[in-house]
């Protein structure tokens, strides 16, 4: 499994729902919304300034991310982003891979 990072911004519609079903019941939505593709909701917390929303979440693969991206943001209530999380671990394995490259105007 894989780590995401989720980021949301609430429309108008959305913030009218979050208001009448508050904070928590949103939270076991989610956590719904995820384990049904056969994932885990790690933390969900609201916040103030430019984004709603951030939640940290385990998903099978970039398939199940990008399904969850598109189905949520297609329901019209909010506006997702979807970061792929890099372990530390992955940099060091990263870093040791050798590679060709020719930066531009070399």
């Amino acid at each position: 499994m894989a780590k995401y990072l989720i980021t949301a911004n609430y429309n108008q519609a959305g913030l009218k729902g979050l208001l009448a079903e508050g904070g928590s019941s949103r939270r076991a939505a989610l956590t719904g919304t995820v384990e049904s593709l056969g994932g885990t909701l790690d933390a969900l917390y609201y916040a103030f300034g430019d984004t709603d929303l951030y939640a940290i979440a385990d998903l099978p693969d970039d398939a199940s991310a990008t399904a969850f991206s598109l189905q949520v943001s297609a329901a019209g209530a909010i506006d997702v982003n979807i970061t792929v999380l890099v372990s530390p671990e992955t940099v060091d394995e990263a870093s040791k891979k050798e590679l060709s490259y020719r930066p531009p105007g070399e």
